[in-house]
C-alpha cells in the first residue's frame, strides 16, 4: 500500500519519535486514512517522514497503545479511532467546574438509573458502607468534613453507584472523570466552605436503587445533586460579581 502524495513532512530535531507521533496523529485526524483502513507499511512511513524504521516502530506501538491503531499479524496495522483519547481527556482537564458538574450528572443519572435495575446486595453493602464512613468523618472531625467528606469519601459513594450500574465502560469514564470532579471542587472553591453532603439524600437514593425503580433511582439522584450544583453556581457569581 502506498502512502499519500504529499509525503509527511519530515522530522525536525526535537524527538523523533514524538514527531513521528505527532504526523502520524495528523494523518489519522484530517481522515488521510479512515477508521477500518490499513496505513502504510513501516518502511514506506519511514521514507515519507525520513527516519529509520525503529522510529516508526516506536510511533505505532504507542498509537496502538493509545488506541488509535490496532495491528493484525501477518496483515499489518489498521486504523482504529481517529480521535485521540488523550486529546480528549486534556479537555476535560481544561474544563470548568460547571462543565465538570454538567457531565458528572449525565454520567450518574444513568448510572443510577441502570444501577436500580442491576444492582446486587453487595452493590446495596458497599454504598451504605460509604455513607457510614462518611457520617464518621462528620462525627470525629466536624472542622474538616466539609472538605474531606464532601470531596473524598462522597466520590467513593457516587463511585459505588455508578459500579453498581454493572457497565464496565461507564464506571472506567466516571472514575476518570470523578478524578476530575475531585480537583475541579478543590480548586474551585479554594478557602470558601465546601457545599456539605446531605446524608439524606445520598440515603434516599440508596433506597430508590433497591427498590428497583430506575425513574425513581434518577429523581433521587438529581435532587443529590441540586445542592451542589446550586453551591458551585453561588460560588461562580460570588466570583464574577468581584471582577
Amino acid at each position: 500500500m502506498s502512502g499519500d502524495g504529499n509525503g509527511l513532512q519530515a522530522a525536525g530535531r526535537r524527538s523523533l519519535v514524538d514527531t513521528a507521533i505527532d504526523q502520524l496523529r495528523d494523518r489519522l485526524a484530517d481522515g488521510t486514512w479512515p477508521v477500518g483502513s490499513q496505513i502504510p507499511t513501516e518502511h514506506e512511513l519511514a521514507e515519507q517522514m525520513q527516519v529509520g524504521r525503529n522510529t516508526v516502530r516506536e510511533a505505532i506501538r504507542v498509537l496502538v497503545h493509545a488506541g488509535m491503531l490496532v495491528s493484525r499479524q501477518g496483515e499489518g496495522t489498521f486504523v482504529r479511532s481517529t480521535s485521540d483519547p488523550a486529546a480528549v481527556l486534556r479537555g476535560v482537564q481544561r474544563s470548568g467546574i460547571r462543565d465538570v458538574l454538567e457531565v458528572r450528572a449525565a454520567l450518574e443519572t444513568e448510572g443510577a438509573r441502570l444501577a436500580a435495575l442491576r444492582h446486587t446486595p453487595e452493590d446495596v453493602r458497599r454504598m451504605r458502607a460509604a455513607l457510614a464512613r462518611e457520617a464518621e468523618i462528620f462525627a470525629t472531625h466536624p472542622e474538616r468534613a466539609s472538605r474531606e467528606a464532601t470531596v473524598e469519601h462522597d466520590l467513593e459513594f457516587h463511585t459505588a453507584v455508578v459500579e453498581a450500574a454493572h457497565n464496565p465502560a461507564l464506571t472506567e469514564v466516571y472514575r476518570y472523570f470523578g478524578a476530575s470532579v475531585r480537583e475541579a471542587m478543590t480548586s474551585a472553591f479554594g478557602d470558601h466552605d465546601m457545599p456539605e453532603a446531605v446524608v439524606a439524600t445520598h440515603e434516599a437514593l440508596v433506597d430508590a436503587i433497591e427498590s428497583g425503580d430506575p425513574d425513581r433511582a434518577e429523581a433521587a439522584c438529581r435532587a443529590l445533586l441540586a445542592g451542589p450544583t446550586a453551591a458551585v453556581e453561588q460560588l461562580l457569581a460570588t466570583i464574577a460579581a468581584r471582577k
